[in-house]
């Protein structure tokens, strides 16, 4: 079961990594304006740490400069590591140890470009007046407590989900 979770989690964490890194610095008001590439990351609601802060122009392009240079300095997913996974997979005989190896390498490079992302993400946060990062932190807030409902409203069983729905009437 072990692997057949990690053949499938994997690749996918790669590629929804891979996605979040690509994304660019968008704002409500860019969204409103339809520069935001159809399809992406930015258009998901609250995807992104600046959705819903109204920069100015000269903080946009300071976060946009920062994007940029952080792009250029990141290392690429390496699709030889794919290549090699999936090989591992379609093997006669397969190479757990070998397998996790290559999942492990895979992993702290995803781990660097994750602190890397979060070392640009801290500029871009100082960038903001204190006003802004007043309302940054507000949203944030906000969708922490929406996930700890979320997470509250999973950890209810069948059972007592119909003893509840049942005490209400």
């Amino acid at each position: 079961m072990r692997k057949v979770t990690a053949v499938v989690v994997v690749p996918a964490l790669i590629l929804s990594f891979s996605a979040a890194w690509a994304t660019d610095v968008t704002t409500t008001d860019e969204m409103h304006r339809g520069s935001v590439v159809p399809g992406s990351m930015a258009q998901i609601p609250q995807s992104h740490m600046f959705d819903g802060i109204d920069l100015s122009e000269q903080q946009r392009q300071q976060m946009r400069d920062l994007m940029q240079q952080a792009r250029h300095e990141r290392s690429p997913i390496s699709i030889n590591d794919l290549e090699q996974l999936h090989a591992m997979i379609i093997a006669d005989k397969f190479d757990e140890a070998g397998y996790k190896a290559r999942v492990d390498k895979i992993a702290q490079a995803e781990v660097a470009r994750q602190v890397e992302m979060a070392r640009v993400r801290n500029q871009m946060y100082h960038l903001l007046t204190p006003a802004q990062q007043a309302v940054l932190n507000q949203k944030h807030q906000q969708r922490i407590n929406e996930m700890r409902r979320l997470t509250e409203v999973q950890h209810v069983t069948p059972l007592q989900a119909v003893s509840s729905t049942g005490s209400n009437q």
